[in-house]
């Protein structure tokens, strides 16, 4: 597996996005607008990209936050490659990522409905926090952080 550091241009990361969007509109049901506001990549200058015999197969993003903490967004593993280490190697490559730039914080949202983003956040030892910003209200978010 090879991992590409790109931005939000790349084409293959905007047909990740896509295939990642037409999932969370079945997942979120009803509350898919809401999330999605909040998704576009036109700003993500920080994209990771998985690809094995150089073929997309993940990718992830972050965002900056604050001074200190950058947001996860955009996490996204083709089906076929699923349950096989590739979310945790992109979150670990977005973590080594946020450390080269000096962040000492990620933060994350993900939907209650998203039970394997879940397990890979607890995997990864990311620990649940009070919802942030737009989530704030958001009965069906779940935030999670991480010192880096």
């Amino acid at each position: 597996m090879i991992f590409s550091r790109t931005d939000a241009t790349n084409k293959d990361f905007i047909a990740l996005t896509k295939e990642l969007d037409a999932y969370l509109k079945t997942t979120d049901g009803d509350e898919h607008d809401f999330y999605h506001q909040f998704n576009g990549i036109e700003s993500l200058n920080t994209v990771i990209i998985a690809y094995h015999n150089e073929i997309p197969i993940g990718c992830g993003a972050i965002k900056h936050y604050n001074d200190s903490t950058l947001e996860i967004k955009r996490m996204y593993v083709t089906p076929n490659f699923r349950g096989k280490g590739v979310a945790s190697k992109i979150l670990k490559e977005l973590e080594q990522w946020s450390r080269d730039l000096k962040y000492t914080t990620c933060i994350l949202e993900t939907g209650t409905r998203q039970l394997e983003a879940i397990a890979l956040y607890h995997k990864n030892f990311y620990k649940q926090i009070s919802n942030y910003g737009p989530y704030n209200e958001a009965e069906n978010s779940l935030c999670f952080k991480k010192t880096i």
